[in-house]
C-alpha cells in the first residue's frame, strides 16, 4: 500500500517539476521529462527484479537503515553510513523495501532532470550522430546510466547530487540552494569525488573565457578552497593517507589493497594494476566490450560500451586541442573533472561490474564535453556557409 501512494505523490511531485521548469527553462520539452520519467521506471523494475534473484547492495542498505531507530546521524558519517543514515528516517516511519527502491530511483531520475536542463541551457544547438541520432536523445537514454542510478544505493543520490551542483555552476549566485545541497549529497557519499569536481570548477574558472565578474571567480574559489582545506582530513582518511610525508605511499598500498578486494568479489576480475595507464581508462570507459561479456546482458552492456567509443573517437581531431584551449569554464570543469576522477578510479577498480557501476558517476561529464564541441564544430561550419551566402550577394 505504501508503495501504490509513494508512486502517486512523486507523480505529484514531478508535474509541479515539470510546470517549475518548463517556466524557466522553456527549451526543456515536457515530452523528454516524461519519457525519462517512465524510461527510468522500467529500470526501477528491472533492477528491483534482480535484487530478488541475486545478491543486492540495496538489501543491505535496507536492513542496516531499519537497525538505526531515532539517532539518525547525516552530518557526522560519509560514504555507506551516510546513505544509511539517510535512509533511516523513510524507513523508520514504515516505508518498505520497494517503496525505498522506487524513492532511491527517483533520486536517480532527478539527476537525469537536471542534466537534461544542463545540457539545453549550455547548447543551444541540436547535434546529429551516426546519420541521424539525435545526440543529447542519445546521451540521455543509455540504458547503462539509468540502471545503476534506479536503486536504493550511492548510485541515484550522488548522481542527482553531481547534475545539481554542476547546473548550478552556470549561474551559482541565483542557484546557492541547489548548489549547496547538491555539493552536500557528492561530498557526503563520495569526498574525493567533490574533490576531483571542485579542482575542475578553480581551474575551469581561472582558464575559461567567459567574463564572470573577478568578485564572483573569487567567492568561487576562495569557497572551493575553503571547502578542500576544511574537508582534507576527511577526504585523506578515506585513503587511509596519514600524512602528507607518506601521501603517495599510502595511497599506493590503499589502491593496491582495494583493486585486491574488488577483483575477489566478482567473477568478473581483471588485472587493472598491471596495465599501463592508456590501458587503464580504456578499460574504465569502454569494458566491458563484447570480447568480455559471454552473457545476455553483458552483450547489452557492450553495445553501449562500443556507442561510447564511437562518441569518443568524435575528438581525436586537431580542431578538439583548439577547441579545448578556448573552451567555456564548464567545458574545462566537465574535462577536468571527468579525467581526475576517471584516473583515480582506475587505481582501485578490478572488475567490470563494479566498474560498470561507478562509471556512471562521471561519464556525462565526458559527454557533455563532446556534446560541446560537436556543437561548436556544426557552428563553425554554419557560419563558414552563412559567409560564403553573404559573399555571393
Amino acid at each position: 500500500m505504501d508503495f501504490i501512494l509513494l508512486f502517486f505523490i512523486l507523480l505529484f511531485f514531478n508535474k509541479m517539476i515539470f510546470t517549475k521548469v518548463i517556466e524557466t527553462h522553456p527549451y526543456v520539452s515536457k515530452k523528454t521529462l516524461n519519457n525519462l520519467f517512465f524510461f527510468h521506471v522500467f529500470f526501477f523494475i528491472v533492477y528491483y527484479l534482480t535484487t530478488i534473484y541475486s545478491r543486492s547492495d540495496s538489501i543491505q542498505y535496507y536492513n542496516s537503515a531499519e537497525s538505526i531507530s531515532g539517532n539518525w546521524d547525516i552530518i557526522q558519517y560519509t560514504g555507506t553510513h551516510f546513505i544509511d543514515n539517510f535512509s533511516a528516517p523513510f524507513v523508520n516511519i514504515g516505508l518498505s523495501f520497494e517503496s525505498m527502491m522506487l524513492l532511491y530511483s527517483w533520486f536517480g531520475y532527478i539527476g537525469f532532470v537536471f542534466a537534461y536542463i544542463f545540457f539545453k541551457e549550455n547548447i543551444k544547438l541540436n547535434v546529429t550522430v551516426f546519420g541521424k541520432y539525435d545526440l543529447l536523445q542519445l546521451i540521455l537514454f543509455f540504458p547503462n546510466m539509468h540502471f545503476w542510478t534506479a536503486s536504493l544505493g550511492k548510485g541515484s543520490l550522488i548522481f542527482m547530487g553531481l547534475m545539481m551542483f554542476t547546473y548550478s555552476l552556470k549561474k551559482p549566485q541565483k542557484r546557492l540552494f541547489f548548489l549547496m545541497l547538491g555539493g552536500y549529497f557528492v561530498y557526503m557519499i563520495r569526498p574525493p569525488v567533490m574533490l576531483f569536481v571542485l579542482t575542475g570548477v578553480m581551474v575551469g574558472l581561472l582558464t575559461g573565457r567567459e567574463k564572470l565578474s573577478i568578485g564572483m571567480r573569487i567567492i568561487i574559489i576562495s569557497a572551493s578552497l575553503f571547502f578542500l582545506y576544511s574537508a582534507s582530513n576527511t577526504i585523506l582518511g578515506i585513503a587511509n593517507i596519514q600524512s602528507t610525508d607518506t601521501a603517495v605511499e599510502d595511497f599506493q598500498q590503499y589502491s593496491n589493497e582495494q583493486s585486491d578486494r574488488l577483483e575477489s568479489s566478482a567473477g568478473s576480475g581483471v588485472a587493472m594494476q598491471s596495465y599501463p595507464l592508456p590501458m587503464k581508462l580504456f578499460t574504465f570507459w569502454f569494458r566491458p566490450l563484447f570480447v568480455d561479456s559471454p552473457s545476455f546482458l553483458g552483450l547489452f552492456s557492450s553495445a553501449e560500451n562500443l556507442v561510447y567509443l564511437l562518441l569518443f573517437m568524435k575528438i581525436f581531431n586537431k580542431r578538439f586541442i583548439g577547441f579545448i584551449r578556448t573552451a567555456p569554464y564548464l567545458v574545462k570543469m566537465s574535462a577536468i573533472t571527468f579525467l581526475l576522477a576517471s584516473y583515480a578510479m582506475t587505481f582501485v577498480m578490478s572488475n567490470l561490474g563494479i566498474i560498470m557501476r561507478q562509471k556512471s558517476m562521471v561519464m556525462y561529464f565526458g559527454f557533455f564535453v563532446i556534446y560541446y564541441f560537436l556543437a561548436d564544430e556544426k557552428q563553425n561550419t554554419l557560419n563558414k556557409k552563412n559567409d560564403l551566402q553573404a559573399e555571393t550577394i
